[in-house]
C-alpha cells in the first residue's frame, strides 16, 4: 500500500541551546517548579485540556507526570527527575529547580562546554566529599532511639505539600501516625538479610484527619454486616486461628475455568459438579481446623453459608494488592487450586475482630507478631486526600532511606547555601596545580564555581513567594528569610529569629548578605562553621540520601544538556 502522504526528512538542530525558544521554554519550566517550592509554594492545577480528572497539586511526582513538554532538551530534563522521584521520592523539586538554574547560569558565562563540565564535575565531587564527610556542618546524625529526629523529617514532608490543607495539630497527629506505621515495619531483630514490612493504606475520604489511626495488623473492607459481635471463630488447641488464603475464584462460574475441552456426560449438571468441589473444599479446611478463608476474589454464596454454620469466617474479593500483605502477616501461601493444595500453605492469626468506621466495615485480623500494619488515613476530600496519600508514601520513604543512612541535611534553604559558601571557600583557596589537572584557567574555574554557587542559591531564594529578601549570614552560611518591606534596615537580627531550618537563632554577631544581588558575593576567610547545637526541636530536616542523589542528577543533567551540539527529529 502507498503511502498517503510522502515521508518527511528528519529535523536537524544545531547548538539548541543558543534557540530562544528552548530558553523560553526552559523559563517558563523553571518558573513553575520554583512556584511550587516550599511550605507556602502555589497550588497548580492540570489536565489535559479536554476535560478529564483535574489535579490539584505542588509535588514534583504529580506536576511533572501531569505536565506535557514538547521539546527534546526539556524531555531530557524532566525524565531525568522523575526517574530521581521513582528511586527516591522526595527533593524532586529540588532536583529540577537546581538543573534549570544550572543550565541557565552556566550558559551565560560564554566558556566552552566541555571546559564547564569538567569544573562542574569538580565542584560536584567537592559538594559530595564534604556532605559524607564528619566535617560537614550542614549534616544531622538520625538516633532511632531518640523519635524527635524522626519527627522533625516526616513534619519537614508534611509542611511542604500545602495542597494537603493540614492545620498544626493536624501535621503533628499525622507525623506521630507516620512514625509509629513506620516503626511497626521494621524487624525486632536484626537478622543478615532483615527486609521491612509494610504499611497498608486504607483510605477514608469525607473524614476529619484527627481520625486517622493506625491498626496493628490488616484491615479488610467487607460488605457483609452479619458478623456476630463478638466473632465466634475457630480456633486450634494452641488458641491460634487457622488461616486459608485463595488466589483462585471460589464463586463457581464455569467461566473461570481454563481454557479447553470439557467433556460431560448425560446428565451431569457442571454448575452442581463444581458447586460439590467447593463444598469438599469447604468440608476440608473445616476438618482441617481453618478459622479464616481469605480469597482474592469470589466465594460461593453457599460455601461462605457452610463455612459460618461451621465458625469459619470468610472474607472474598480481598483483591490483589492485599495478597501479598496477608500472605506476609500470616505466613499463608496462596492457593491457586481448588482442586488440590496441601495443609502446609496454612497460615495463621492471633485474633480477628470487627471494625466499622461509617458507612465502612472492616475485618480487622491481628497477626502473632508481624510486620504488617494498616494506617487509615483521613482528608476532607478527594483532591486533599491524594495529595496527603502522595505525602504519606514520601514521607515513609524518606524513613525507610534514613534508615539505611542514618543521617539528614538541614533544610529551609541552609544546605544551598551553607554549600555555597562552602564552595566559594574552597575554590579561592586551590593550589595552582588543581587547575591544570582540570585543564581550564583560574579565571575559568571562578567563573563556574560562582555560576554553580549562585544556582545553589537559586534554589534557597525559591522558597520566597511573597514580597521580601533572602539573606545568607557570613559565619554559617545558613539562610534567612526576611519579610516585604525591610530590605532598607541595617540590624536583621530584629527582623528574623531563626535560620531556615530553626538551627540558629538572631542572638549571635552575624554578618549577612542579600542572595542574588547584583554584586558579587564575598567570600569567607575560613569554612562556614557548624552551628553551637546539633539537635533542637521543629527542625526542618532534608533526607540526606534524597538530597545528595538530587545534587548529582541535578548537575549531570545540566551538564548532559549543556554538552547537546545538535537535535534530529524524526517529522514522521
Amino acid at each position: 500500500m502507498s503511502r498517503v502522504e510522502a515521508k518527511k526528512p528528519s529535523l536537524y538542530i544545531s547548538e539548541p541551546l543558543s534557540k530562544d525558544i528552548v530558553h523560553r521554554s526552559l523559563s517558563v519550566l523553571s518558573s513553575i517548579l520554583k512556584s511550587c517550592y516550599g511550605p507556602t509554594g502555589r497550588l497548580k492545577q492540570l489536565h489535559n485540556g479536554v476535560g478529564g480528572y483535574v489535579c490539584t497539586t505542588s509535588q514534583s511526582s504529580a506536576v511533572l507526570r501531569c505536565l506535557s513538554v514538547s521539546h527534546p532538551v526539556l524531555k531530557v530534563l524532566t525524565a531525568s527527575v522523575q526517574n530521581h522521584v521513582s528511586r527516591f521520592s522526595d527533593c524532586g523539586l529540588f532536583t529540577a529547580i537546581l538543573c534549570c538554574s544550572l543550565i541557565e547560569n552556566l550558559k551565560s558565562i560564554n566558556i566552552l562546554p566541555c571546559t564547564v563540565i569538567k569544573i562542574s564535575k569538580h565542584l560536584l565531587s567537592l559538594c559530595t566529599d564534604y556532605l559524607q564527610s564528619e566535617a560537614c556542618a550542614c549534616r544531622v546524625p538520625v538516633d532511632f532511639s531518640n523519635l524527635e529526629t524522626l519527627f522533625c523529617l516526616v513534619r519537614s514532608v508534611l509542611t511542604s505539600k500545602p495542597a494537603c490543607m493540614l492545620r498544626k495539630t493536624e501535621v503533628d497527629h499525622l507525623t506521630r501516625l507516620t512514625v509509629k506505621a513506620f516503626l511497626l515495619t521494621v524487624p525486632c531483630h536484626v537478622e543478615t538479610n532483615a527486609v521491612l514490612g509494610k504499611c497498608v493504606i486504607v483510605p477514608m475520604k469525607g473524614r476529619r484527619i484527627a481520625d486517622s489511626t493506625v491498626f496493628p495488623g490488616l484491615l479488610l473492607e467487607t460488605t457483609e454486616n452479619q458478623f456476630p459481635k463478638p466473632l465466634s471463630v475457630k480456633r486450634t488447641s494452641s488458641d491460634v486461628i487457622k488461616v486459608a488464603l485463595f488466589c483462585v475464584s471460589m464463586s463457581g462460574d464455569l467461566s473461570d475455568l481454563d481454557e479447553g475441552i470439557i467433556t460431560v456426560h448425560h446428565g451431569i449438571s457442571l454448575e452442581m459438579s463444581e458447586l460439590d468441589q467447593l463444598l469438599n473444599v469447604g468440608k476440608q479446611l473445616v476438618n482441617d481446623g481453618i478459622g479464616l478463608v481469605a480469597c482474592q476474589k469470589v466465594i460461593h454464596p453457599s460455601l461462605k453459608q457452610y463455612l459460618k454454620e461451621n465458625h469459619v469466617v470468610t472474607v472474598d474479593r480481598v483483591g490483589l494488592p492485599m495478597m501479598e500483605p496477608l500472605s506476609q502477616m500470616t505466613g499463608a501461601l496462596p492457593i491457586a487450586s481448588i482442586h488440590d493444595f496441601s495443609p502446609s500453605c496454612y497460615g495463621s492469626l492471633k485474633d480477628i475482630c470487627t471494625v466499622s468506621f461509617a458507612p465502612k466495615r472492616f475485618v480487622h485480623l491481628i497477626p502473632n507478631d508481624s510486620l504488617v500494619c494498616s494506617l487509615m488515613l483521613c482528608n476532607r476530600n478527594e483532591t486533599t486526600w491524594d495529595e496527603l496519600k502522595r505525602a504519606y508514601e514520601t514521607a515513609e520513604h524518606v524513613l525507610q532511606l534514613t534508615l539505611k543512612e542514618p543521617l539528614a541535611l538541614l533544610g529551609g534553604g541552609c544546605t544551598e547555601t551553607h554549600l555555597a559558601s562552602y564552595i566559594r571557600h574552597k575554590s579561592h583557596d586551590l593550589p595552582a596545580g588543581s587547575f591544570k589537572a582540570i585543564d581550564c584557567s583560574e579565571t575559568q574555574f571562578q567563573l563556574v564555581a560562582d555560576a554553580f554557587c549562585r544556582s545553589l542559591e537559586s534554589v534557597a531564594s525559591s522558597l520566597k513567594h511573597d514580597d521580601g529578601d533572602v539573606f545568607t549570614d557570613m559565619v554559617y552560611g545558613h539562610c534567612w528569610l526576611v519579610p516585604s518591606g525591610f530590605s532598607s534596615v541595617s540590624n536583621w537580627s530584629d527582623l528574623v529569629s531563626k535560620c531556615g531550618c530553626g538551627i540558629n537563632n538572631n542572638t549571635q554577631n552575624l554578618n549577612w548578605r542579600v542572595l542574588q544581588s547584583q554584586f558579587s558575593a564575598p567570600v569567607l576567610q575560613s569554612c562556614p562553621k557548624e552551628p553551637p547545637v546539633k539537635a533542637a526541636d521543629f527542625l526542618t530536616l532534608d533526607c540526606f540520601a534524597s538530597k545528595c542523589s538530587g545534587l548529582q542528577v541535578a548537575v549531570e543533567t545540566a551538564n548532559l544538556i549543556l554538552d547537546i551540539s545538535c537535535i534530529i527529529e524524526d517529522q514522521n
